[in-house]
């Protein structure tokens, strides 16, 4: 049996858009969300600013389930948001991510680790 909903959110990219261990900037209702794919294959939606200074995490290097930000060395978990290494400190947040056939869904209003997006 074929699953005919319609995935909550609105489509950001193509599943081929992003190549693993690389990450898409997109914005949804004015917000800049990193599409990553990870060293795994797969994929997550976080929000592109690092939380320790206005720097976009989508131009940083993506390494096993993590993204670092270059300017200051941050990293953070793709799943949790969470900051592994200083100096950031705070996590950024995590949204729903759906892939239907090869459109790539975000939800905003699905923050999966309840960080709200500044």
């Amino acid at each position: 049996m074929t699953d005919s909903t319609t995935p909550a959110g609105v489509v950001v990219c193509q599943d081929d858009d992003v190549q693993v261990k690389s990450a898409l900037l997109v914005e949804v209702d004015d917000f800049p969300i990193a599409i990553v794919r990870d060293s795994y294959g797969a994929l997550h939606a976080i929000g592109d600013t690092c939380s320790h200074a206005e720097i976009s995490l989508s131009e940083g290097d993506v390494e096993d389930g993590t993204i670092e930000c270059w300017a200051h060395g941050s990293s953070f978990d793709l799943s949790t948001g969470e900051p592994l290494t200083l100096p950031a400190f705070e996590p950024v947040p995590v949204f729903a991510l759906s892939v239907h056939g090869t459109d790539v869904y975000v939800d905003v209003t699905n923050i999966l680790n309840g960080v709200s997006p500044q």
